[in-house]
């Protein structure tokens, strides 16, 4: 199949070198094309603005942009923009894929004061993030209905990996304080989150419009950083004191991966345990 990844940077390059290496061409559009590995090729493209002309055999298009800072602004031109400009390309051409993922987040979601959420609760975001994502989603749906293109959007949580240190950098340096307040934090390695983009735009069974991407364990902010802490032989972080500036965050919520489960989906790093584990152990290399 021919696949094209809109928005190739450190996520779409793993799922593209995943593609690759399942025998599928892959093409990437980002406004640095010269930093994709050989096994897929470059285009260069602006999402924010317009998209050049996609190869007439697309079969699966991964939409994973990433805004260039968190204000509102930016958060629109990726995101809407980006869906935008890839659905207006494919329209011109008249070109209808099997399917088209948009990458999104778990941002989608208020706080829900520690319950469980998934596919089926309502997005009801209070930040400009949640919103401008929902936009996006809504978009796809709207503009793939009554054609052949099945769409998919996976709403990832927060995404860690090689070259995503922060937290192991603020727990060795000491500037880490663990939250007053219950806080789960909803996460997924790079690798399972690639490997979650091939799976539902290739398996066999049609996909769900929606799925949630996380690993199977919700987890308290304050557990991540005790067990960071002690793999790395540093003292254990202090609590912030209630209501304190280090107490402020996004929510509580606890997100659920059962539908992703359903369609057979293996983690490599079923909980954050495996994935900082490998991340300590210096494995995986984050892409430019």
């Amino acid at each position: 199949m021919t696949v094209v990844i809109a928005g190739c940077g450190d996520l779409g390059t793993e799922a593209g070198l995943r593609f690759a290496a399942a025998g599928h061409e892959v093409v990437g559009l980002r406004r640095s094309p010269e930093k994709l590995p050989a096994e897929i090729r470059g285009v260069y493209a602006d999402l924010s603005n317009a998209v050049p002309e996609l190869p007439a055999d697309v079969d699966l298009v991964v939409v994973a942009v990433a805004a260039d800072s968190s204000t509102e602004e930016a958060y629109r031109a990726a995101y809407v923009n980006g869906v935008k400009n890839v659905l207006d390309a494919l329209e011109r051409q008249s070109l209808e894929p099997r399917r088209i993922l948009f990458v999104s987040s778990t941002a989608v979601y208020k706080d829900s004061g520690g319950a469980v959420v998934d596919e089926t609760t309502p997005t009801e975001p209070t930040r400009f993030s949640g919103k401008v994502l929902v936009e996006a989603e809504d978009l796809l749906f709207a503009r793939t209905l009554g054609t052949n293109t099945q769409p998919i959007s996976l709403r990832l949580g927060g995404i860690y990996g090689p070259g995503r240190t922060r937290l192991i950098d603020q727990v060795r340096s000491g500037q880490a304080v663990i939250p007053a307040q219950t806080r789960h934090t909803n996460r997924v390695h790079r690798d399972d989150a690639a490997a979650m983009i091939v799976h539902l735009t290739t398996m066999d069974q049609d996909p769900e419009p929606v799925y949630v991407g996380v690993d199977d364990h919700a987890v308290e902010m304050g557990e991540v950083m005790r067990f960071l802490a002690s793999e790395l032989g540093c003292p254990e972080p202090p609590t912030a004191a209630p209501g304190g500036a280090s107490d402020a965050g996004p929510g509580d919520k606890r997100c659920s991966n059962k539908r992703l489960r359903a369609t057979g989906f293996e983690f490599t790093f079923p909980t954050y345990q495996e994935g900082y584990r490998a991340l300590l152990a210096g494995e995986g290399v984050r892409h430019p």
